[in-house]
C-alpha cells in the first residue's frame, strides 16, 4: 500500500469511529425518554 492510501485509510477510520463516539457521548448526555 502506498503512503497516500494508508493516510486516507487512517483518516476514514478516525472519521467513522470519531462519529460513533460523538453520537454515543451525545446520546448519554441527552437520552431519549423510553415512553
Amino acid at each position: 500500500m502506498s503512503v497516500g492510501a494508508i493516510t486516507m485509510m487512517v483518516i476514514s477510520i478516525v472519521v467513522v469511529w470519531g462519529g460513533l463516539l460523538a453520537s454515543i457521548v451525545a446520546f448519554r448526555r441527552h437520552p431519549d425518554d423510553a415512553e
